[in-house]
């Protein structure tokens, strides 16, 4: 395929096979998506009688695989076209102009119309048998009825060539009758040179291209660059360097210092900080210990690791990266549309522009040598090549760009739609939150020091499995607190825990448990009350003699989500953060982060349906991690899963974002932004160059200005404008995605809110004790949400209740059992 023409061809001829459903034909990348259920070989067919060729990719050879794909294997091969056809273009521009404009010496044998025009013949056959590519391609899509670019250049150089053969004959006849005059008036009509001019022109012209082309996918080449080629191998204790294609599951590598990892795998023995740049984006090393997750193509910084591999070939982390950006360029971008219902027409339009330029200018009496001069200006200077590469080349390197920042957009619509979205939704665990609850605060009553009491909640919540408890040890390790001996331990499930620790009795608890042991100093219910407002989980500790002290745990927001909301919001989004939690811990995280609104209490389906409800008042992205996210990122106009999050939430998203960074999103929206932009000037100068330089090689403003335009002029703008058009998608590559400073609002009439709308199913509040904490109340809501009647349910440990909307029959008994099943009382229907 040569240009958008050819693409537009050859998806009307697989449309027509019988079970296609959609296709998307890339010019960049020379390959082609299909959907449906039609067989390869009636696609293959399909394609082969439109003039081109086929096959399916991955079973030819190792060049169909996604680098093999972005192997620039044209470029070469056009330079020694380029350089062979300038050879003998030199010596025919000093035969036809050297010599008769500006005098140049020829010998003797040559120095003469009839010998010098056989000399230019020769020589011009030869350029046009060097690029005769040209004419098999033009000429056999012109007669599949589809003509394309290589038409119009074809017929440009044959017409030069036919025309300047004519007066050939005709010098030749007028010497045959003696007539050297008239045989010098028809040397002037040799044309011979414009003929390989314009090839060797537009040859120039596609060698850049090309070239260009090959720049847009550095992105991705450098991180095939980054794989290692071997891989130290470990069995029966002795250590083997093999080819790291040969690492298969299950065997033991080893990685030093300073190398890179070969496979995915899990670390198996030692400590290191891993270079992981290459494939997050992320600067900083990451620890890696027994247990750690390590990915091909990074690089460990300090430590020896032994690992097992998991991942190998083109199951690996970095092969689905390059996967996932190759499948990114092979789509199409919606705003490509336009550019193809014109290409599919383009070329039949200019031929036909062509003849009526040739005869409207005979007609006029301007002669056949003048009129002929137009009509080749108007073939050769026109460029569907343009149209169809300028979104494909953006897509491209914006695809690349997002790659090297560790943001992976799955398709162009995603990379096209993400700058159009007016409204962000976002998960609150994992997401605006680091989804660990950890220790935030720790008071202790006058008299008590910290550290005893440290020791003291540190001895009793080691033998606790309750998720607070392990957020109290994390945080007591850290601090290098030692463990004191414990015995008697008891647990009260949904209230709190006991134990003698160095034979002092010890409680742990909810402030309303403790409260029913022991009085709380007022500065500590102060403090309690203010904790709680912010989001915050109070845990009470007490021992014989009373309360000895408070330690506050939370799911604390991730350090760059406020700067992220605040980015997104300054783009002109509307933010959203949608949560199962209670609407208390929702607000606090919500003005915590800064969101414009917070809906708490929502399921999966729930957030779906809000997603659904946003969507039809503009364009929505959808941000989460967990699975619970994955009904909700599929309806979102562009999912965006964090690339911690699970393999669920990662497949359903429409962009991958490998930090676990929300700074991620404004990044990914800033980027989609330009890359639009971008396209939308490339779009803007095909157009435009169209537009203008068809009429002016017509000569239509040759009877105002006296313009006219060489065929070799022609052709060399041709040939430059293609190329302009990748260069400025090249200048992608120069934009800072992290850069908020030139980030323009967007102006929304209304912005998106969400509409819940009307509560057809009912409502009951029960009561239930013993829930302390928003982990118990996850817990709780899990339990009731499993019953087959309940639709949704909103649980609350400080309120002592739990509001079930029915989609059914109310079942108390089956409440009952479920909320006693949990690990808690139930009190009955409010």
């Amino acid at each position: 395929m040569t240009c958008a023409a050819c693409v537009a061809h050859v998806e009307k001829a697989v449309r027509g096979v019988e079970g296609v459903t959609g296709v998307s034909v890339n010019l960049l990348t020379n390959s082609m998506n299909v959907e449906g259920d039609a067989r390869a070989e009636k696609i293959i067919e399909a394609v082969r009688g439109a003039g081109y060729g086929a096959s399916v990719q991955g079973l030819q050879n190792k060049s169909d695989s996604p680098g093999g794909i972005l192997e620039d294997r044209e470029t070469p091969e056009l330079i020694k076209r380029l350089v062979s056809s300038a050879v003998f273009l030199l010596i025919l521009m000093y035969i036809s102009m050297g010599h008769g404009m500006w005098g140049f010496p020829l010998p003797h044998a040559i120095d003469n119309p009839l010998s010098s025009g056989l000399c230019q013949l020769i020589l011009s056959s030869i350029v046009i048998a060097i690029n005769n590519r040209f004419f098999v391609s033009g000429f056999r899509s012109l007669l599949k009825g589809a003509p394309n670019m290589d038409t119009l250049v074809a017929l440009g150089s044959s017409a030069a060539f036919l025309f300047s053969l004519w007066s050939l004959f005709s010098v030749s006849s007028a010497y045959v009758r003696g007539d050297a005059v008239a045989a010098a008036e028809h040397a002037e009509n040799f044309w011979f040179e414009s003929s390989a001019m314009i090839l060797t022109l537009i040859t120039v012209g596609k060698t850049l291209e090309a070239y260009s082309k090959g720049k847009t996918t550095n992105a991705i080449k450098s991180l095939m660059q980054l794989a290692p080629k071997t891989a130290n191998i470990e069995k029966d204790g002795v250590e083997t360097t093999v080819p790291a294609a040969d690492v298969k599951p299950g065997d033991i590598f080893v990685v030093r210092p300073g190398e890179s990892i070969p496979v995915d795998g899990t670390v198996i023995e030692g400590q290191s900080s891993v270079d992981e740049s290459a494939l997050s984006g992320e600067s900083i090393p990451v620890d890696k210990e027994a247990g750690s997750e390590v990915c091909a193509a990074t690089v460990n910084r300090s430590g020896f690791l032994r690992c097992r591999a998991s991942k190998v070939g083109d199951d690996t982390l970095l092969a689905e990266i390059i996967r996932m950006v190759s499948d990114a360029a092979a789509t199409k971008a919606p705003i490509a549309r336009t550019a193809d219902r014109v290409a599919g027409v383009f070329v039949p339009f200019v031929m036909a522009v062509a003849l009526i330029t040739a005869a409207v200018w005979l007609i006029l009496g301007r002669g056949t040598a003048f009129s002929l001069a137009r009509a080749i200006s108007v073939l050769v200077i026109s460029c569907p090549c343009a149209l169809g590469l300028a979104t494909p080349v953006a897509i491209m390197v914006g695809s690349g760009v997002g790659a090297k920042n560790g943001i992976l957009f799955k398709s162009a619509q995603a990379l096209e739609q993400a700058g159009r979205a007016q409204c962000v939704v976002l998960d609150k665990t994992g997401t605006v939150t680091t989804g660990h609850p950890v220790v935030t605060d720790v008071f202790t009553v006058p008299g008590v020091d910290e550290n005893d009491f440290l020791a003291n909640a540190y001895s009793l919540e080691k033998l606790s499995e309750h998720p607070l408890a392990k957020a109290v040890c994390e945080y007591c390790e850290g601090k290098a607190i030692t463990p004191l001996d414990v015995s008697g331990f008891a647990s009260e499930t949904g209230s709190g825990v006991s134990a003698f620790v160095n034979g002092k009795k010890i409680t742990a608890g909810s402030g309303r448990y403790i409260r029913t042991l022991s009085d709380v100093p007022d500065t500590l219910a102060a403090k309690e009350a203010e904790y709680s407002e912010n989001g915050k989980t109070p845990i009470f500790f007490a021992d014989e003699n009373g309360v000895t002290g408070m330690i506050c745990v939370s799911d604390s927001i991730k350090p760059d989500s406020r700067q992220a909301v605040d980015e997104l919001k300054n783009m002109g989004l509307k933010v959203i953060m949608l949560t199962g939690d209670n609407e208390h811990t929702a607000n606090a995280v919500g003005k915590a982060a800064g969101v414009d609104s917070v809906t708490a209490g929502v399921l999966p389906g729930g957030k779906e349906n809000v997603v659904r409800s946003l969507k039809e008042q503009g364009s929505v992205i959808m941000v989460g991690d967990g699975i619970n996210d994955a009904p909700a990122l599929t309806r979102a106009d562009t999912g965006m899963a964090i690339g911690a999050g699970t393999d669920i939430a990662i497949d359903a998203a429409d962009v991958v974002l490998m930090k676990s960074t929300l700074l991620s999103v404004p990044q990914a929206v800033r980027l989609s932004r330009k890359t639009l932009k971008n396209i939308h000037e490339n779009l803007f100068w095909a157009f435009f160059y169209n537009l203008l330089c068809i009429p002016l090689a017509a000569g239509v403003f040759t009877p105002v200005t006296g313009w006219t335009l060489n065929p070799m002029l022609g052709a060399a703008a041709m040939s430059l404008s293609s190329f302009c058009v990748v260069t400025n998608a090249l200048r992608l590559n120069l934009f800072k995605i992290n850069d908020p400073r030139k980030d323009k609002k967007i102006k929304q009439k209304n912005k998106p809110e969400i509409n819940n709308g009307e509560k057809e199913m009912s409502e009951i509040t029960i009561k239930i004790d013993g829930m302390m904490c928003a982990h118990c109340e996850a817990h709780m809501k899990q339990a009731l949400e499993a019953l087959d009647f309940v639709s949704q349910a909103v649980t609350d440990h400080e309120a002592n209740t739990g509001v079930i909307t029915l989609n059914g029959a109310f079942d108390e008994e089956a409440v009952k059992k479920a909320v006693s099943e949990a690990g808690y009382t139930y009190g009955g229907v409010a």
